[in-house]
């Protein structure tokens, strides 16, 4: 085997698929050829989770930007934290989710949904019960 041989066998391409492109014309039941495959996947993203997360206090809201870092969306419910905790968590979700090229969005009163760049938010949810 040549130096030649082992290069082009190296990238996938050698003599034997001249020959089976030569039989194609002939016999359509030949195998393909011994070496890497040319098929390439379009499919890049698996399955994505979906995370929801009730936090306690502020020191939470890093764990929720580690799931936005691991690109996974958060549900994050605030009803569960004093209205000064609540806010300092979605300023600092705010941040996090602006640094990632995601997004933000507000679900209901106390609920938001924070996204990451490969996950894309169509549509809007209008309040239905407006305060007096």
């Amino acid at each position: 085997m040549t130096l030649m041989n082992r290069i082009m066998g190296f990238f996938g391409v050698s003599d034997e698929e001249d020959l089976y492109e030569d039989d194609l014309d002939t016999d359509t039941t030949t195998p393909p050829a011994k070496g890497r495959s040319n098929i390439v996947s379009l499919h890049t993203q698996k399955n994505i989770r979906l995370v929801l997360y009730e936090p306690r206090a502020y020191e939470d809201a890093q764990e929720i930007a580690d799931n936005l870092k691991s690109h996974r969306p958060v549900v994050v419910n605030l009803q569960r934290v004093r209205r000064d905790q609540g806010m300092r968590i979605v300023d600092f979700l705010s941040g996090t989710v602006y640094a990632l090229g995601g997004n933000i969005q507000k679900l209901g009163p106390h609920i938001f949904i924070c996204t990451p760049a490969n996950v894309d938010i169509q549509g809007t949810i209008t309040e239905l019960m407006q305060d007096d």
